[in-house]
């Protein structure tokens, strides 16, 4: 037999063994409702609202389609270059990458080629024949195939088919992460905004009550005050200063958070950054259509890497059940030897050598039972943890909805609130300057209209964020 043949006959044998022992993949069935909650009136029985007919998915938005405001767009775009989370993810899909290159690489034979030479004395004693010590030489080349296993019940194979989805799941992680990436800068820059504005107010406010305590300082020095007014105005001033000293301290963690997602200085984060959005933007950012849960499956990378997690442990059932049986490998060589170099290639020199093996597990003290009994436990979790993952994204696109359906009437009853403490405060001064309210009066209506500023702010920033958080849990964020 020629050893061409031997290496044909090989290769032939490594790309025809397809058997494998993995068992079928079946998806498991998603355990959630087929559709999501259906959220109730609100209290006062108007009708929630409704995404349009011809809204695009989230999937279908591009984020900077979704994001309008352009130094928004820009620290995105900075935190998806600079982002270490990020950068470590895409570093995880190399190695995954390189890992199940190396282990494809294994379903095709090594082919080797050496150059040796041998210079060696053999003592007299052992060479009666020649009665004296001998130095004999030796030179070879030649192409060799280091042990070739024949995959014939798909044990590489599916360590193989395990590694790809390891990659495959790598990947998916990573466009998670980036989804997470775009929605956490988004909400970090909102929220650094919601601070901005209430610091705003907080600044305004506090400058208002530092006029009147001062007026009213002149007005007790004139006898036309008293001291217990002076007093409460003073408390107001330093209430409003208190409370813009805290959300200073609150907006500039809120932009060093900001610039540790962007991985740039805080001061390139947030400069020239403008207000929240309007209530029309927010409106158009929630008109997104939910589907079904069942589309979560195709739009939620973490799903998808779920999946490929349960694929990979599936394919190490069928590595661990070929262990079972006979491993099969092959040695081969063919090449020429000369005791001289320059005969080396010279006719009739010519070498080679073939050497099956068959290795059969006969004891192993359980080692090969215990490696299924793990493939299969580990198969079991990772079902469990697909099932999980289904579960908080199904729980997470309900909670979503349900604030999309609240929220923008909750932002109307704030701001409802805040437009009659403005006109109280307005009637309690004309009230005051003709004698009827008592100054006291006028001090508890601004408090409670600057309590009802804060609260919008904080209301609108409420709305802005569980925007983002839908278009996130609905799979948008990665274009």
């Amino acid at each position: 037999m020629k050893l061409s043949n031997t290496v044909g006959m090989m290769l032939a044998a490594g790309m025809l063994s397809a058997c494998s022992l993995a068992p079928k993949y079946e998806r498991p069935a998603a355990p959630v409702a087929a559709d999501f909650p259906v959220n109730p009136p609100a209290a006062d029985g108007k009708a929630l609202p409704q995404p349009p007919a011809d809204a695009k998915s989230a999937v279908d938005t591009g984020w900077r389609e979704f994001f309008p405001d352009a130094r928004l767009q820009a620290l995105i775009a900075t935190a998806l270059d600079n982002n270490r989370d990020l950068r470590t993810a895409a570093l995880r899909i190399e190695e995954a990458r390189a890992t199940y290159r190396v282990t494809r690489a294994d379903r095709l034979p090594n082919l080797n080629a050496a150059l040796s030479g041998t210079r060696a004395r053999t003592p007299g004693f052992l060479n009666p024949a020649a009665g004296q010590g001998t130095v004999s030489e030796r030179f070879d080349a030649g192409l060799s195939i280091p042990a070739f296993e024949l995959d014939f019940f798909g044990r590489v194979r599916s360590l193989s088919e395990a590694a790809l989805a390891a990659y495959l799941a790598t990947d998916e992680a990573r466009q998670a992460a980036q989804i997470s990436i775009v929605a956490e800068v988004a909400k970090a820059y909102f929220t650094e905004r919601a601070f901005a504005e209430q610091l705003a107010l907080a600044q305004r406010t506090y400058d208002a009550r530092r006029r009147t305590y001062e007026l009213t300082r002149q007005r007790l020095d004139a006898g036309a005050s008293s001291l217990l007014d002076l007093r409460s105005n003073e408390t107001l001033m330093e209430t409003a200063r208190a409370s813009a000293l805290a959300l200073a301290r609150q907006r500039a963690q809120a932009a060093n958070a900001l610039a540790l997602l962007v991985g740039a200085p805080s001061a390139q984060a947030t400069a020239d950054a403008g207000a929240l959005i309007d209530d029309a933007r927010i409106d158009a950012m929630s008109a997104l259509p939910p589907g079904l849960p069942s589309d979560l499956l195709a739009r939620r990378p973490d799903i998808r890497a779920a999946e490929q997690r349960l694929l990979a442990a599936n394919a190490n059932i069928g590595a661990a059940r070929a262990a079972f049986f006979p491993r099969i490998s092959l040695t081969a060589a063919i090449g020429s030897a000369s005791p001289e170099f320059s005969q080396l290639f010279d006719g009739g020199n010519d070498t080679w050598s073939f050497v099956p093996q068959l290795t059969l597990p006969i004891f192993s003290a359980g080692r090969n039972s215990a490696n299924l009994d793990l493939a299969q436990v580990r198969k079991n979790i990772a079902v469990t943890d697909y099932e999980k993952t289904i579960q908080t994204a199904f729980r997470e696109v309900a909670d979503a909805l349900a604030a999309r359906s609240y929220l923008g009437d909750q932002v109307a009853a704030q701001r409802a609130i805040q437009d009659a403490q403005a006109e109280r405060l307005r009637l309690l001064n004309l009230r005051f300057e003709n004698g009827v309210a008592s100054s006291l009066d006028v001090l508890d209506a601004q408090r409670e209209l600057f309590a009802a500023e804060q609260e919008l702010v904080q209301a609108r920033l409420l709305r802005t964020t569980s925007a983002i958080d839908l278009y996130r849990v609905l799979g948008g964020g990665l274009r």
